[in-house]
């Protein structure tokens, strides 16, 4: 992983991800591409940047050919929530900028990573210690294109020899980039109005557990991933990975130690809810950790510490 190519660099993961590349690869060796040019954004204006559709094959092909790109990581798609309001749209961005994607990385012989979610599991998965290797019959729209994925990545591995590779997150938490339209957006839009209002009200449900994942986690966890060696990995495209798991009661008494004034009511959201009840409570990542020694460093309240402080600065919040 020397020469990367990042796809949908602009949203909640990329943004931070091209960061990090750049930083431990330098500049000149990560190309970062995204459907949008905003001006002004770091992204953008610190690094080499390209706007790409990925629906279009050709304009992939050429900018990862004239790149000598050796790496794809390809991040490009519609969240769960989003997903539920466009379906058609969703599967078309989903599956048809995947299909996209593996067949540049199937013709230039490029390694390549894209996520699976938690969304791929459904109600009749395991919720409590989901396995690795288990039903995987998702009711979204977003969820089925996850399988589908991962059907697909493990395809072009089996039979044209892509080294794909992926990982299943969880909720995603970070100070740094606003979600777009995910299902867990609530444990990263509470920290916000922890400190802007000091109040919030929350659209999930009391009791909903989810599995989480602190955002410098989630990117040391795809670099881990990308450069474990090839003869150790046994499952490849859709390794369970989680850092915690917490109800929204959780990740409120968390705040409270540290701003004890905070407060949370609830108006839950029927869509989001329903989405929420069919992902798993908790996963068992022991294939992740055997396999490629996945190893989180931040539970809730040390997340919640750390996020806190950023956001202050950020907020410019006294």
């Amino acid at each position: 992983m020397e020469r990367i190519i990042v796809t949908g660099c602009l949203g909640q993961i990329g943004s931070e991800l091209v960061t990090r590349l750049r930083e431990e690869k330098g500049n000149d060796n990560v190309l970062a591409t995204d459907i949008r040019r905003p001006e002004g954004h770091p992204v953008v204006e610190n690094g080499l940047f390209e706007t790409l559709d990925v629906l279009d094959e050709d304009r992939m092909l050429e900018l990862a050919t004239e790149f000598k790109a050796d790496t794809m990581i390809h991040l490009a798609s519609l969240l769960s929530s989003v997903a539920e309001d466009k379906p058609q749209v969703a599967w078309h961005i989903n599956m048809t900028g995947l299909t996209n994607a593996l067949e540049v990385a199937r013709k230039l012989d490029l390694q390549f990573f894209t996520p699976s979610s938690i969304g791929a599991f459904g109600t009749e998965t395991p919720k409590i210690n989901t396995p690795q290797d288990t039903l995987q019959r998702p009711k979204t729209m977003y969820g089925i294109t996850k399988v589908a994925g991962e059907l697909l990545c493990d395809y072009y591995y089996s039979k044209f020899g892509v080294d794909t590779r992926g990982v299943r997150f969880p909720g995603l938490i970070s100070y740094d980039t606003l979600p777009g339209g995910g299902t867990t957006d609530y444990a990263v839009e509470i920290y916000y109005e922890a400190l802007k209002t000091g109040s919030y009200v929350c659209p999930i449900g009391k009791g909903t557990v989810m599995d989480m994942m602190y955002m410098p986690d989630a990117i040391d966890a795809i670099i881990t991933l990308m450069e474990a060696p090839a003869d150790k990995l046994v499952h490849r495209n859709a390794f369970n990975i989680s850092a915690m798991s917490f109800d929204p009661e959780g990740i409120k008494e968390s705040i409270q130690k540290v701003l004890p004034e905070f407060t949370m009511t609830y108006d839950v959201n029927p869509k989001l809810q329903g989405i929420a009840d069919s992902w798993p409570d908790t996963l068992d990542c022991v294939a992740a950790k055997t396999e490629w020694a996945f190893a989180p460093k931040y539970d809730l309240d040390k997340m919640t510490e750390d996020m806190l402080e950023k956001l202050k600065i950020k907020l410019e919040v006294k």
